[in-house]
């Protein structure tokens, strides 16, 4: 079996692949070869995925912060210029 419809294509399925042989079919060291050189690449290609998804998220933690230190800043300005009532 090559996939299962709806689930997500991960390495492991692409290094688990099998097919049907034929009588003129392609090599299969060949086809074994270029499946793990495509799971590779998944692999890495997830990892990288996952390296930027931490620092989007760090990032806009970041972002929080800082927009929370601004609209406590500008909210203690428009207090000051006011004066005491």
């Amino acid at each position: 079996m090559i996939y299962v419809t709806g689930e997500r294509l991960l390495p492991q399925h692409v290094r688990a692949a099998t097919f049907d042989t034929r009588w003129r079919g392609l090599d299969p060291a060949q086809v074994d070869d270029y499946l793990n050189r495509v799971a590779d690449e998944m692999d890495r290609l997830h990892r990288e995925l996952t390296t930027a998804n931490t620092e989007a998220e760090r990032i806009r933690q970041a972002l929080r912060q800082w927009q929370s230190r601004q609209s406590a800043h500008h909210h203690g300005e428009a207090s000051y210029q006011r004066g005491p009532r």
